[in-house]
């Protein structure tokens, strides 16, 4: 056991994905010296982790109940599978309440996958990290400190997790299943997707007047312009000048309130000034937090303080606040009080519970000073000392719910204070001695309008009934009849999925959509190019689904993005999977058929109960992912009525489309609607690509799952062309005068037999082709790729792109090696490493009548090279220049 435990790998898969349609962490550990030895076999370990996660005792574990994982590890368990725990309890005494995990063995000896569930991601990837330390030192009898842990966890938690009022709203929303997607690290969240999308900060949406929020900044223009409307506020005055308002504190005597005119949250208000020395320190306190300079003196109204929320017009929550305090027993000193206070269940670190812990600050210290006694004074039976000037819930205050005894005059005065102000959600902050009565009634004012008020008072009353305050926000965002998303059309597959996504982008945006599109060459939105570079992953498709101006998204969904970090959603209107082949097996512990099959299948396990799973019936994997849908299934098939899935599926009244005569036909239980015929879809050049005589197949599928209507899908099939604007790489043919171009972005072996498939269909004369594999691919592999070229083509080129770790060289090498085998001669294969001189080599050497296959990763560089190369080809032919011809 001398090595140690080492993750190799930390990935957070913000949503559904291999292991589960939640978000969770993965990690790749390497258990080092412990090999294959179980918890059992380490002597003490289980005492010893007993006694450290007593807690831990409700993990049910697959036994089902309590204290059932404690029964695995006294029995024998891996220690991928205590981490995994450990990781999830860490996290539940730091307030996370999470419990999804799973642990499986990888191909290698003492390297697992470890997944589970996190609620902040920042505190879930380092409670990993914790958990794999804290199991170590528990496997060798070393020291550790699991309060410093949890409280690493919980300051962690404070400062990535959202705030209690944004949570709230991001509750309701997501009650209602309405999306969201955080923006930064802060309380910026975007709810919805696409055009339906809104937007909130906090308590502050998009829909709340920016004029208003100024208003509400500026303190004293609130105060005057409620004035001026009859509204009772305290008289008072503002400055920037300390004189001036020592000379009107004289004026009008003690007591006073002091505060920024910009100020917020309570700081740098005084409250109770009733002293020139205390007043010069007021003045101070909010001269430091104004931004402005100007500091408003006013009337200290007498009574309680009230705050009254008020959202899109309607007071929804009003609680009476109460700064934080302590009671005296005549025994106990006020530092003990404030201590034992502190241990309240109630409160807790930040926002973590109810009541937030009373921290003695610089203003605790001197509200106590001004009482005449210290921290270790014993305060006497049934005093009350409060501890702070305002009773913000930040600051250690408690809130009690008073809206059902809210005077209804009080509620239209505050009402139309925010309504006067402008603001959408606001609060209202009035001292009066009582709210039963009316404020204009009892002298009580209005002493400030806040945009943004803090929610958790309401939420969570220390005294009262809590109101769901969160719930008028979302009526007013979406209301009755608002839609709160796009439709989202998701891709996946080993071949054809770009093709596929490209096609149904083309139908969308016939059909009058604005449509946002991931595929692999990039982000496109109405059509245009915004981000180039392979963008099939979470990131690329929460880039389309935030922006504004979509309102389809269809998306390219790779293995690579499903495995690296999941989903950049939770649910689509309609999921494709084209077909589940050989290509990236041995990566990322995905090894065969079966396990790619469950990567890909994640998509039709999200789309929506009332959505549509599109399966390819001729492939038996895909065509069993209908059994893991909540949607309805429409299959596809190049075989027509004889696949026994498309017949069974018929037979109890099902839809499907089909390939049969060279036409494209939709099936709807026995009735057969025909389409349009193969010769008139120009990317399946006749009916000869039969690969993309599927992509077709899997497009007008989705489209139907959409509601497109039948013309318009034909349409949409006929206008849509092989080119590099329209397939960029997919099959795209350019004539060159006296030789042809055909550029493929093959990579895989059924790309490479769709390819020579199609390349035979022409009855080319001499072909050549360019040929490439990617470095990471298996030895089987290249040696399948090798064997269809030899069989497929007259001349081979071989460049190395994508090496993905290996040495330069190695791809071109091991494809000649295997092309010899396999029975082409030697002349006639030729190894240019670099990629665009290989290209230019074969069109430098094409001879009429030639085919120049391409099967190149630079689909931009290759394009441009073949533009140029024409335009050099045309302007010799003007001149005259004569080429030779091969006779055949």
């Amino acid at each position: 056991m001398s090595n140690k435990m080492k993750i190799l790998q930390f990935r957070k898969l913000s949503g559904p994905n291999y292991w589960s349609l939640r978000p969770c962490i993965q990690m790749l550990l390497d258990i080092g010296g412990l090999e294959e030895l179980p918890t059992n076999m380490i002597d003490g370990f289980y005492e010893r982790f007993t006694e450290a996660l007593p807690t831990i005792h409700e993990h049910r574990c697959s036994v089902g109940k309590a204290g059932g994982f404690f029964q695995r590890v006294e029995e024998g368990t891996w220690m991928g599978h205590v981490v995994e725990h450990t990781a999830l309890e860490l996290q539940t005494l730091a307030g996370m309440d999470t419990g999804f995990g799973r642990t499986r063995e990888t191909g290698d000896t003492g390297i697992y996958h470890v997944v589970y569930s996190y609620i902040v991601s920042e505190v879930g990837k380092r409670a990993g990290e914790l958990s794999v330390d804290l199991c170590e030192k528990l496997i060798r009898g070393n020291k550790y400190d699991l309060d410093a842990i949890v409280q690493e966890l919980k300051e962690l938690r404070e400062r990535y997790k959202m705030g209690p009022s944004t949570s709230s709203i991001v509750d309701e929303a997501v009650s209602r299943g309405i999306p969201f997607t955080r923006l930064n690290r802060g309380s910026l969240v975007q709810l919805g997707y696409g055009t339906n999308q809104k937007r909130i900060r906090a308590t502050m949406t998009g829909e709340t007047s920016s004029l208003a929020v100024d208003f509400a900044g500026d303190k004293w223009e609130t105060k005057e312009l409620l004035k001026k409307h009859g509204i009772p506020v305290p008289k008072g005055m503002e400055t920037r000048n300390f004189e001036s308002a020592f000379e009107a504190a004289q004026r009008w005597g003690y007591p006073l309130v002091v505060k920024p005119t910009d100020g917020n949250h309570g700081r740098g208000i005084t409250v109770g000034v009733d002293n020139d020395d205390l007043f010069k320190h007021a003045w101070e306190a909010a001269k430091a937090q104004s931004k402005n300079g100007y500091i408003i003196v006013e009337a200290m109204l007498t009574g309680f303080d009230f705050r009254l929320l008020v959202i899109n017009g309607n007071l929804v929550a009003a609680a009476k606040r109460v700064p934080a305090h302590v009671t005296g027993d005549g025994k106990q000193t006020i530092q003990q009080l404030i201590d034992e206070e502190n241990e309240n269940p109630l409160r807790g670190y930040g926002h973590e519970n109810i009541l937030t812990e009373i921290d003695v600050d610089h203003q605790t210290k001197r509200l106590i000073w001004d009482a005449g006694y210290t921290l270790k004074t014993k305060l006497p039976k049934d005093e009350i000392l409060y501890l702070k000037t305002t009773a913000n819930l930040s600051t250690g205050g408690t809130a009690i719910d008073v809206l059902d005894s809210v005077h209804p005059a009080n509620v239209h005065i505050a009402e139309r204070a925010i309504q006067i102000v402008g603001l959408d959600i606001g609060g209202v902050d009035i001292v009066a001695p009582d709210i039963t009565t009316p404020i204009s009634e009892n002298g009580g004012g209005i002493v400030e309008l806040n945009a943004a008020p803090g929610f958790r008072m309401h939420l969570q009353p220390t005294k009262g009934l809590g109101r769901n305050v969160a719930e008028p926000v979302i009526d007013m965002l979406f209301p009755p009849g608002s839609s709160c998303t796009i439709p989202i059309i998701a891709v996946t597959g080993t071949n054809g999925k770009t093709t596929t996504t490209r096609l149904l982008n083309h139908i969308m945006k016939f059909v009058g959509h604005t449509v946002g599109m991931c595929t692999t060459e990039g982000v496109y939105i109405k059509n245009r190019l915004v981000y180039e570079g392979d963008m099939t992953g979470p990131n690329s498709h929460k880039m389309v689904l935030t922006d504004p101006t979509v309102d389809m998204a269809v998306l390219e969904c790779a293995r690579g993005g499903l495995l690296r970090a999941g989903l950049g959603f939770k649910h689509c209107d309609v999921g494709v999977v084209t077909n589940v082949s050989a290509d990236h097996l041995g990566l990322n512990y995905i090894d065969d058929l079966d396990k790619m099959a469950r990567v890909k299948g994640v998509i039709p396990e999200v789309v929506k109960p009332n959505g549509y799973a599109i399966l390819n019936a001729d492939d038996e994997r895909v065509a069993d992912m209908a059994d893991n849908t909540k949607g309805n299934v429409i299959f596809f098939s190049l075989e027509g009525k004889s696949n026994p899935v498309i017949k069974e599926h018929l037979k109890s009244g099902g839809r499907a489309v089909i390939f049969e005569d060279g036409t494209f036909c939709i099936m709807k239980g026995k009735w057969k609607y025909p389409l349009v015929e193969a010769k008139e879809v120009p990317i399946t050049f006749d009916g000869k690509a039969i690969f993309n005589v599927a992509n077709v197949l899997a497009a007008i599928g989705a489209a139907i799952g959409m509601g497109v209507k039948n013309e318009n899908i034909t349409a949409a099939l006929t206008t849509f062309f092989p080119s590099f604007a329209q397939t960029p790489g997919r099959l795209t043919m350019m004539d060159m005068g006296y030789f042809k171009v055909l550029v493929d972005f093959a990579h895989n072996v059924a790309g490479y037999e769709g390819l020579a498939e199609f390349v035979k269909s022409l009855n080319p004369g001499r072909t050549i082709v360019t040929l490439c594999l990617p470095g990471d691919r298996r030895m089987e592999d290249f040696e399948e790729v090798s064997r269809i070229a030899a069989e497929t083509y007259d001349e081979v080129i071989l460049f190395d792109g994508y090496e993905r770790g290996q040495e330069k060289g190695y791809i071109s090498s091991t494809l000649q090696k295997y092309l010899i085998k396999h029975g082409m001669d030697n002349s006639n294969i030729e190894i240019i490493i670099d990629e665009n001189q290989a290209v230019q080599h074969s069109l430098d050497h094409a001879q009429e009548g030639d085919l120049i296959i391409l099967s190149n990763y630079d689909i931009t560089g290759i394009h441009k090279r073949l533009v140029e190369h024409k335009e050099k080809l045309e302007k010799e032919a003007a001149k005259g220049v004569k080429r030779e011809s091969r006779l055949y």
